[in-house]
């Protein structure tokens, strides 16, 4: 007991560690941003809220009305104390997403089960997508919750409110969007019309108490890239991130189209042929949303966290140890910090792997992450991934 005790606090320890580093860089950028954008809106001169830049910066609110809604109580809190809110929010719903992926596993391992969920708990925050989410404030880990939940205990169970969920994070930040696309093609009709109708009545709702940023959204902010920064930045780490850093610039929007195409046509291929693997469902479509949206940061990878957990369940529980290799490679490299080396882009070819690392990785998980294999009927079985 004792020596697992110390092994744990050891771990805990350098986890927090690593965190405190990743903020010192980052300094809660993103929750600056919500938290100025805010007080400009419901505190400021009657500004609307996508007319607030940070100081010095092209940066500011990126989200849909119904986020600056449910935003609103920064206007009151101090900034510290919203801080302190979001820091603890993503460490309970990362702790939360890690019992709901990969607690059958957990519990099939010979060490004791606090042991291996405080183990796997460590090793998830101080994933680099994870603690870029805590050290700039963002609320990847938050949708994500609430996605996962509806998916593993909705759609799974076939509850009545299944895609309520979906339909909010969507309503919040469009990119969860994929999932309603995801139940269309897996042919949940009901399931995808509670989510498209949530996500249009949180839209409207947020349409009828501000109608001038809701038109200001949808016409404008929605399509100005420059508010969420540079497309070729490193740490977009999606297909279009890809191309922007090739020398390609007359063809790259039409070559990214037919890359999405792709990627969409491989991703549906997959996901029909396994519709009662609601777990592999839900790799498979955050990694597909992570590398066709025209902007994925590195800390929007958090999707990427149910592929490399299916990986090393299929990579453990079968005689096949390559998803093992991918999930454990994948997971070291990315959260090496190593794709920051080609920050200042030196040449290529060299440079079309290195600073395009999580691309890759994205999409050999969305080539070889196992669906509808035996370890899918946890997945089958909603009371057991709960329990």
């Amino acid at each position: 007991m004792r020596p697992k005790i110390l092994i744990l606090s050891l771990l805990g320890l350098l986890t927090l560690a690593i965190n405190y580093l990743a903020e010192t860089r980052n300094e809660y950028f993103d929750s600056k941003v919500y938290y100025g954008a805010i007080h400009y809106w419901f505190r400021g001169d009657g500004g609307m809220v996508y007319d607030w830049l940070r100081p010095e910066t092209p940066y500011g609110f990126t989200y849909p009305p119904f986020a600056g809604l449910v935003m609103s109580p920064m206007a009151v809190l101090p900034f510290g104390l919203v801080v302190v809110i979001a820091v603890i929010a993503t460490v309970l719903t990362t702790a939360l997403l890690i019992w709901w992926f990969a607690g059958p596993l957990l519990k099939r391992l010979p060490a004791p089960l606090w042991f291996s969920f405080g183990v796997a708990c460590c090793l998830a925050l101080a994933f680099e997508p994870v603690r870029e989410t805590i050290t700039f404030g963002q609320v990847n880990t938050l949708l994500l919750t609430l996605v996962a939940g509806d998916m593993l205990v909705g759609v799974a169970r076939g509850k009545r409110w299944a895609g309520v969920g979906i339909g909010l994070a969507t309503a919040v930040k469009l990119t969860p969007g994929i999932f309603i696309v995801y139940l269309l093609i897996t042919k949940r009709w009901r399931e995808a019309a509670v989510a498209s109708g949530t996500a249009a009545g949180a839209t409207l709702l947020a349409g009828a108490v501000f109608p001038d940023e809701t038109r200001e959204f949808w016409t404008s902010a929605l399509w100005d890239t420059n508010r969420v920064g540079v497309l070729s930045f490193l740490s977009n780490q999606s297909e279009r991130g890809l191309l922007a850093r090739l020398p390609i610039d007359r063809v790259e929007s039409r070559v990214w189209l037919l890359c999405v195409l792709v990627t969409l046509g491989f991703w549906a291929f997959r996901v029909r042929r396994e519709p009662a693997d609601i777990m592999g469902g839900l790799a498979l479509t955050g990694i597909v949303g992570c590398l066709i949206s025209p902007v994925t940061w590195i800390h929007h990878c958090v999707w990427l966290i149910p592929a490399l957990v299916r990986c090393v369940d299929a990579g453990l529980s079968g005689a096949d140890r390559r998803p093992l290799y991918l999930a454990g490679s994948a997971y070291l490299i990315m959260t090496s910090r190593v794709t920051w080396l080609w920050e200042k882009r030196p040449g290529p070819p060299v440079a079309l792997i290195g600073s395009n690392l999580y691309v890759w990785f994205s999409l050999a998980l969305l080539i070889w992450t196992p669906v509808g294999t035996a370890r899918s009927s946890v997945v089958k079985e909603p009371d057991k991934i709960i329990a």
